[in-house]
């Protein structure tokens, strides 16, 4: 199973496109969708992408649910009613509907996150904050309260 890694920094063209990644583009392949699933991530701060294995998750989740619930109602609006399905060119563009831009606080830079089976679309000024935090929080649960890997283990 391939998954989508690395973090790379793009900038659109005049017309407003961005080129998805090359690295991101072979995972899409891979996945066999010939589109893109956009959707506003769960905090509000980017973009959540991918593929057929990204967009199946939401139809995993909502099919443990009673389809009359609420709780069903609420998560068909986040996750069915927020999405866009995108087209790419020939040249591995697209152009981001202008509501996720907003959502995302991007403007003409984004930058591509790799998480394994998704990919995020962040302004870079909230990605280096984010990241930051990501970092020391990820610390923090491989290694305890402190961050710091105690001598002898691994």
């Amino acid at each position: 199973m391939r998954a989508f890694v690395s973090t790379i920094e793009m900038k659109t063209d005049a017309k407003g496109r961005v080129s998805i990644p090359k690295p991101f583009r072979d995972v899409l392949d891979a996945d066999g969708f010939a589109g893109l699933y956009c959707i506003p991530s769960p905090d509000g701060q980017a973009v959540d992408a991918g593929g057929s294995r990204f967009f199946s998750m939401f139809e995993d989740k909502l099919a443990a649910l009673d389809p009359t619930s609420f709780d069903y109602d609420l998560l068909a609006t986040a996750f069915f009613g927020e999405s866009e399905i995108l087209s790419l060119d020939k040249e591995g563009r697209i152009a981001l509907p202008q509501r996720l831009k907003v959502v995302a606080g991007i403007d003409s830079q984004m930058v591509f996150v790799g998480k394994g089976y998704k990919f995020q679309i962040w302004s870079p000024e909230r990605y280096q904050t984010y990241r930051a935090q990501a970092v020391s929080e990820a610390r923090r649960v491989l290694w305890g309260d402190n961050g710091v890997v105690a001598a002898g283990s691994n």
